[in-house]
């Protein structure tokens, strides 16, 4: 990942800082403590959901902090023809502003947007994840669903800012409603075509393998008219946030400032999904940076990390709840205005 350039003796400085026995952040929070968290949905009309988020931003200036886009369009695949699956498929895309990073040369830019999509694709795109609600019809078309998300500005932590804009956009994200579409002969050419197949059986009895009459499948599809632009996707609890633990053993600490970021090198990025009813699943870990660790320190950052993502899941859960409770109440007067 990009880090921000320090000089060796500042990486030091904060490194003992954060190591003494009340440890000391140049913004004066906590190790575990995160910044300010702004989130907003529906903010990319054209899309099928969007959310930006921003994490750290200066209320004052009104600016700074980590800020990301994150946007979902549906697009309908031909499974008969291979470009689609049946069932449907995920695909995530990040891209980097280049004002975000300008101290990158444009290779080092194409590296850490493809190290973002990975993470992010090998992640939400997993099967276990798979909303069951991409068909439209069964072996024939699906949509496929396409998680753009644009890193705006950097100011540290962007991995679980891409993971939190990405879980509101999904959250956010409607499925058109359809309704599938059969191609029947006009009633006058089907009752010719009875009249002629009559005069030509010598048996007016019909034929067990008379197949005029079967039920005929779907050939394609309509989008009904309704006021809340279509259905949720399914399972939308289940999508995924990541906490990154920035580690300096025996400590870490939580949502590491660009600075802080090019000190310590070492983090574990931990995946977590909250189903409900269900205990918490590890979708997905992480280390990045050089050096190795025990694995007993693993184990230990696991337990403490899904804490982490509890807490942080369950503020961005309610939060998400409140906007769609503003969004689904802003559409259905719209809607009604209209009629």
């Amino acid at each position: 990942m990009a880090v921000a350039l320090v000089s060796k003796s500042e990486r030091d400085y904060i490194k003992t800082s954060l190591q003494t026995a009340s440890p000391l952040r140049a913004d004066g929070r906590s190790l575990l403590d995160f910044r300010t968290v702004l989130l907003e949905t529906g903010v990319a009309p054209l899309a099928n959901g969007s959310a930006r988020l921003n994490i750290g931003k200066v209320a004052r200036e009104g600016g700074g902090g980590t800020d990301v886009l994150a946007a979902v369009k549906l697009e309908v695949e031909d499974v008969e023809s291979g470009d689609g699956v049946d069932g449907g498929r995920v695909a995530c895309s990040v891209t980097c502003s280049p004002s975000a990073y300008s101290h990158l040369s444009s290779n080092a830019l194409d590296e850490l947007q493809h190290d973002l999509t990975v993470i992010l694709q090998q992640t939400i795109a997993h099967r276990s994840l798979h909303p069951s609600n991409l068909t439209i019809i069964p072996g024939r078309k699906a949509w496929l669903l396409n998680i753009d998300a644009v890193v705006l500005a950097d100011s540290g932590n962007v991995v679980d800012a891409l993971f939190m804009a990405a879980r509101a956009a999904l959250w956010d994200t409607k499925v058109p409603r359809t309704r599938p579409v059969e191609y029947r002969a006009p009633e006058s050419s089907r009752a010719t075509e009875k009249e002629t197949q009559d005069s030509m059986d010598v048996d007016q009895g019909t034929s067990g393998f008379d197949t005029r009459d079967m039920a005929r499948d779907a050939a394609d599809f309509e989008l009904p008219d309704y006021w809340d632009e279509g259905e949720v996707l399914h399972g939308r609890e289940r999508w995924p946030i990541c906490v990154t633990l920035n580690l300096l053993p025996p400590i870490h600490l939580l949502d590491a400032t660009l600075t802080e970021e090019a000190s310590i090198p070492l983090r574990l990025h931990l995946m977590f999904s909250f189903p409900p009813s269900t205990p918490p699943i590890l979708q997905a870990i992480r280390l990045s940076g050089p050096g190795e660790l025990d694995l007993a320190y693993v184990k230990s950052c696991i337990t403490d990390g899904e804490k982490y993502a509890r807490e942080l899941f369950s503020a961005l859960e309610s939060k998400l709840r409140e906007e769609d409770l503003r969004r689904n109440t802003k559409a259905r007067d719209r809607f009604s205005s209209l009629r």
